[in-house]
């Protein structure tokens, strides 16, 4: 096993670690540890919410999500002799859940979905699904089964949510700049269209305390992907893959988090993956001045693992780019792909599933979503294709009808006042 850079005691809360990392970026966050081109180490890390979700029937803690805590990152680990300009070579050897415990953190045996309330967070449909709903999973080696949807079962494919490296002074300002004039056109909106500095709940890692205020006050929230990396969500992102990050700092400050077991394409309901703590094997190497070498300025390539689940036989619904209220819209793919989605959902409830347990389904399976058709106006085409062996039951369209499932206890909701 390679050595733990970064240990984490599952008996103590993130900040109370021996080593502690950090919830938003930026440059002058310390690294915890320096390591060397070619270096192979382990990372532990932490579910995003730091154990705020717990594994029981209620959705009252996905209701209270604390937002302005996460993500809860291990890190940054800085690569010795990374330069701006340079490309930063990662490479995932192995990711998994909390190995051989059970407890309750996410991650010791067992995982989480969650549908965010509109106020608190929102998510792809949630005009749809303004309440907050959970379904806790349960993990037998690389197996999902859950008691909130029932007679499914599916392979996880394991990995980070969420992994990139430290912004530049430039690059932060850059951001905070471009998503401030963003949230200024609808200060107002439910949910918000961004997400500013928020020093309240800021981790810092091991920086000065005299430092503290004024970084908290400029430092990046972890919430959407950037030009760094950062949150993707790639369910792609496997045991096996390659990613070249740019390097925008002196020795790249590399950070990774937000482990899912398993997540569809799009993790449409914003807690859409099966959320977990576990640990990392990675090992680092630099292209020196990758960035300009190969046309890298402002985006992560990747080379996907090998470790997919095996679904051969698919069952897809289509979604074109009009409104619920028959407004045409032009060529937007974002809307087609909700009312592929939709088209999901509603196709599931006809055997027995509630509206919500469908949709928590299509944000933790190995969904895949795909762009089908992009040029031909007015109407892009988009497509969500589900697994038809997850069910323990034959899923497509017959003579003979729909089987009709047993919901079970349904998945827990906490109405949103």
């Amino acid at each position: 096993m390679p050595d733990v850079l970064f240990p984490l005691d599952s008996s103590k809360k993130f900040e109370d670690q021996e080593k502690i990392g950090h919830n938003r970026w930026h440059p002058e966050i310390p690294p915890v540890a320096t390591v060397k081109p070619g270096d192979e180490f382990r990372v532990d890390c932490r579910e995003w919410f730091d154990g705020a979700i717990v594994n029981d029937d209620s959705a009252e803690d996905i209701l209270n999500a604390p937002l302005l805590t996460v993500h809860k990152l291990s890190g940054p680990f800085r690569i010795e002799g990374a330069k701006p300009g340079d490309l930063l070579i990662v490479d995932i050897l192995d990711v998994g859940p909390i190995p051989q415990e059970k407890g309750p953190l996410a991650g010791q045996g067992w995982g989480y979905t969650g549908i965010f309330a509109k106020k608190n967070g929102g998510g792809f449909l949630t005009d749809q699904f303004p309440d907050a709903y959970k379904a806790i999973w349960d993990f037998s080696g690389q197996t999902a089964t859950s008691r909130h949807v029932p007679e499914v079962s599916f392979t996880g494919l394991i990995h980070p949510g969420l992994m990139g490296t430290a912004p530049s002074a430039e690059l932060l300002a850059k951001w905070n700049a471009r998503e401030g004039k963003l949230i200024a056109t609808d200060p107002g909106r439910v949910p918000p269209l961004a997400l500013p500095p928020e020093p309240q709940f800021a981790v810092l890692g091991a920086l000065p305390e005299s430092e503290f205020d004024r970084v908290a006050g400029e430092a990046a929230r972890t919430a959407p992907p950037r030009e760094n990396g950062g949150n993707q969500d790639i369910k792609n992102l496997s045991k096996g893959t390659r990613i070249f990050y740019p390097v925008f700092v002196d020795g790249a400050n590399l950070s990774m988090g937000d482990l899912h077991f398993s997540q569809g394409d799009g993790e449409i309901t914003f807690c859409g993956a099966i959320e977990m703590g576990g640990f990392m094997d990675v090992r680092v190497d630099v292209i020196k001045g990758g960035m300009e070498t190969y046309g890298v300025s402002e985006n992560a390539i990747f080379m996907p693992g090998n470790v997919e689940p095996n679904y051969s036989e698919w069952i897809a619904f289509s979604g074109t780019s009009v409104t619920l209220d028959g407004e045409q819209r032009y060529l937007d793919s974002h809307l087609s792909y909700q009312r592929a989605c939709l088209h999901a959902i509603d196709y599931l409830t006809k055997f027995g599933y509630a509206p919500e347990q469908a949709y928590l389904l299509l944000g933790s399976a190995p969904i895949e979503g795909r762009l089908s058709g992009v040029v031909d106006i007015p109407n892009s085409c988009s497509t969500v294709y589900l697994p038809t062996a997850i069910f323990d039951f034959d899923v497509r369209p017959s003579a003979s009808g729909p089987h009709q499932i047993d919901p079970g206890m349904g998945a827990p909701r906490a109405v949103a006042s």
